[in-house]
């Protein structure tokens, strides 16, 4: 085994270094289901856009990821399909042009669409792109008046305490419904008739409570003069402005600029407005090339997969003097921020994190900013001037820590439950930006394993604590930016062993239990999505290479010498690493963008994760 461990090591790296850009970067697809497909064929279409190439490879792409019985899903086990990506999909479809409504591939799809609850029953985003196009009646959405946005900083309630993903789409959402706008064009596919008739909204006792909040921050306003309404407006529209990237993103999210162009359109622009243009320009750039066709991303992962893997390759013995070292810490440094964000008002830090695509420069994030110190770390120890930038890094990821000792993704203390039901789908997991299990688990084993600091570091004693009182009944961690209680539990672990947390600690001891308790006959691992909205672990029927690396990390970290589950799970390992392209664990998501909603398919994950696994093997085990 110890040959086969070594010759694949060899290979990934060899693989990796192949794959490196010119310029030091590494780009994998980062892959979502269909949302932004659909969405930039509706966006073109809708902007009058003639790209008949894209539109049609976009197409393409969706035929083949529909399923047999018509629908579209968010991963592979889903039950039947997903009702807001099918609903999506169908939209797109017949919006492109390239579909007529009686098309025998749409039959089943109308049908599991009503069977399910047709329109109402979709997603909140979902709805939003369905009346901008004329086919969702605003009023059943987002009940939050646009003076919201005035209400002052220092009320018990306001736009500031939402994270900062829920704010970049709040702005231009609340502009939307403030016009009740709605695209005005012929060639608009007509599917109203998908919702059920009659429609009740009934707010629950907690979003009762929290319109009611947000309606006194409203009275305290009632003084200001009457133009708050179109001070609330140009409040939107600045926000969303100040925030357009180089690119002409906004934020570098494909969400957040699809709805900022139609929030544009809204405000008077024109079509053809030079922001406008641009930002399509933008999202185009986005684009990938997946084994179904063309893919347009979220978010671009480049300096998230480029941080990882310079720091894997090294970890796999690859000097830090090597030229594909030096050419991604090159391009790493130039993509540290040096702008002030929103960030900067609750933290008073200079600027000094990483974000997590190449056109972000002003919305940095801890686990970015973790994954890029890792990778310079060696390089920092021999320049001064590399050496300037780490501690810049490190000072703002302990800077970011939270009131709680624990560490969220983007800005500290966004904390507020109340917000958890602000009405729309998600809000639980994407209103605010609390401390996570993943997170303080990473930002613990870059602190311990590469600054240094033990667990009795003020900081750092606060993490571990946190992360203690985290673990659940099982033995587990939950996390929120991977699939899902497996990759919590690798970070805890991983965390608390690099800041001297001892194997014998109970926490440790049972988090070990529990994984070894959830290990698959094949010797790997695999966790389901639904993980994710169930709130509790479901396993995959397969392994993955990924989920199988973080729990094999986290047992060679905790145990001396290899035990039966470490040596039948690096086997595993070494057969899902070889094993065929369209074997399913290759394509599974095991990355969360939003719980229940969005799923991603990290490309660079089956090398990143085992060739990381594979070098802590052999260099503890020898």
């Amino acid at each position: 085994m110890k040959k086969k461990i070594e010759n694949t090591i060899h290979k990934l790296v060899s693989d990796l270094q192949d794959k490196q850009n010119a310029e030091g970067s590494w780009s994998f697809c980062f892959e979502n289901s269909v949302m932004t497909d659909a969405y930039m064929i509706i966006l073109l279409r809708s902007l009058d856009m003639h790209d008949e190439e894209l539109v049609g490879r976009l197409v393409n792409r969706l035929w083949k990821l529909q399923t047999r019985e018509g629908t579209w899903k968010l991963f592979e086990d889903e039950k039947e399909g997903n009702l807001s990506s099918t609903i999506e999909a169908y939209f797109a479809l017949l919006y492109s042009g390239t579909v007529k409504d009686d098309d025998k591939r749409l039959e089943k799809t109308k049908h599991f669409i009503e069977k399910k609850g047709g329109l109402n029953d979709a997603h909140s985003i979902t709805k939003f792109m369905l009346a901008i196009n004329g086919q969702y009646d605003w009023k059943h959405l987002l009940p939050i008046p646009i003076e919201f946005l005035m209400i002052p900083k220092q009320f018990p309630l306001n736009f500031w305490d939402l994270s900062s993903y829920a704010r970049a789409h709040l702005a231009p959402l609340l502009l939307l419904k403030d016009q009740q706008f709605s695209i005005k064009m012929n060639g608009i596919p007509q599917i109203k008739h998908l919702s059920r008739r009659s429609h009740e909204v009934n707010y629950s006792d907690r979003e009762l409570k929290l319109f009611s909040k947000i309606n006194e921050g409203l009275q305290s306003l009632i003084n200001i003069p009457s133009h708050l309404h179109q001070q609330g407006r140009q409040f939107a529209q600045q926000y969303m402005l100040q925030r357009i990237e180089p690119d002409g993103t906004y934020l570098s999210y494909f969400s957040t600029t699809f709805y900022m162009i139609y929030a544009l359109l809204a405000l008077g622009y024109k079509k053809g407005d030079p922001i406008i243009i641009k930002a399509v320009q933008g999202l185009k750039k986005m684009a990938c090339e997946t084994e179904k066709g063309i893919h347009l991303q979220n978010s671009p992962s480049t300096v998230w997969d480029t941080a990882l893997i310079s720091h894997a390759i090294q970890e796999a013995g690859v000097n830090a003097g090597d030229h594909s070292i030096e050419k991604a810490v090159e391009y790493l440094l130039k993509k540290q921020h040096f702008r002030y964000g929103d960030w900067a008002m609750e933290s008073g830090i200079k600027p000094g994190g990483w974000g997590f695509s190449e056109s972000n420069t002003i919305h940095p994030d801890v686990d970015d900013s973790t994954a890029a110190l890792r990778a310079i770390t060696y390089s920092a120890a021999e320049s001064p001037l590399i050496r300037q930038s780490w501690d810049r890094g490190i000072e703002w990821v302990i800077g970011m820590q939270n009131r709680d000792g624990g560490w969220p993704a983007f800005e500290k203390n966004k904390t507020k439950p109340l917000l958890t039901s602000f009405p729309m789908d998600g809000a639980e997991a994407a209103a605010i930006d609390p401390s996570t299990p993943d997170l303080t688990g990473r930002a613990l084993e870059f602190l311990g394993s590469r600054a240094g600091l033990n667990k009795d570091h003020p900081q750092v004693k606060r993490g571990v604590q946190w992360l203690k009182l985290m673990q659940k009944d099982d033995g587990s961690w939950y996390g929120r930016w991977g699939v899902c209680y497996i990759y919590g539990t690798w970070a805890a672990i991983t965390g608390m062993k690099a800041t001297g947390v001892p194997s014998s600690d109970k926490h440790i001891q049972r988090a070990k239990a529990w994984l070894e308790r959830i290990q698959h006959k094949d010797g790997g691992w695999g966790e389901s999505c639904y993980s994710d909205q169930e709130k509790k672990y479901v396993p995959l029927p397969f392994s993955t290479p990924s989920q199988t690396a973080w729990a094999l990390e986290s047992l060679i970290c905790i145990e001396d010498k290899p035990t039966p589950a470490i040596d039948l799970g690096i086997m595993a390992l070494l057969d899902l690493i070889n094993g065929t392209s369209d074997d399913p664990s290759k394509t599974y998501p095991t990355g969360v963008g939003l719980p229940g909603h969005f799923y991603i398919h990290y490309h660079s994950y089956r090398w990143i994760w085992p060739l990381i696994t594979l070098s802590r093997y052999k260099e503890k085990y020898g």
